[in-house]
């Protein structure tokens, strides 16, 4: 994790104003803690099955733009885009790490709740049509744009072992992911409802 925010740094654009990503409907804290209360607690399952092709993605959302597009016209500044939606150039603040990327190759679009994590979770008995709405989901605080060596680092684990780089970020980072589980229906275990309440209890509001 620590060299993964080393390598973010050394490559980061200095000097750029940081663009702000922002995925939607972030709840406040109190929000957040009634929402990690209602959670049901359980073992994680098993990843038996799994596969990405079982989460569609990424779709089609407007003309050409597909879902990792849109998301990064959100979350840049000075986006440009071609004729088929491709960035071609523009700004990208990563709050895992604090980098600044100036070429949209540098940056992944992470799935807060990683599509393993949500199988694990309960995904694994959702229909097909369920998994593509999760894992292009624009609506909840899901999707957002990260350095990508650093979205590599944190792969599908939950924040019982992984946690943004930037340790500012964690209360707006787990207020995020319970709000996804939230929604979605999906449960957690012990060690990572722990994690997200020693997160949560960071936040100012």
């Amino acid at each position: 994790m620590a060299i993964a925010a080393l390598v973010s740094a050394a490559f980061s654009v200095t000097g750029a104003t940081p663009a702000s990503a922002t995925p939607p409907a972030i709840p406040s804290k109190a929000t957040a803690q009634s929402q990690l209360n209602a959670l049901t607690v359980a073992l994680e399952g098993s990843t038996s099955g799994y596969s990405l092709d079982l989460f569609p993605h990424w779709i089609t959302i407007s003309g050409s733009c597909n879902t990792r597009e849109q998301v990064l016209k959100r979350d840049g500044t000075s986006v440009v885009v071609d004729s088929s939606c491709a960035a071609t150039s523009g700004r990208w603040y990563s709050p895992y790490d604090g980098a600044t990327w100036s070429a949209a190759s540098d940056v992944d679009i992470d799935h807060i709740v990683p599509l393993a994590e949500a199988w694990r979770s309960g995904a694994n008995s959702w229909t097909a049509s369920r998994r593509q709405s999760f894992a292009n989901d624009l609506s909840h605080p899901q999707l957002i744009a990260v350095t990508d060596n650093v979205n590599q680092s944190k792969g599908d684990q939950d924040p019982s072992t992984w946690q943004p780089p930037l340790s500012s970020y964690r209360c707006t980072y787990s207020k995020m992911w319970i709000t996804v589980k939230h929604n979605w229906s999906m449960r957690l275990q012990s060690s990572e409802k722990s994690a997200l309440q020693s997160m949560l209890n960071t936040c100012a509001s």
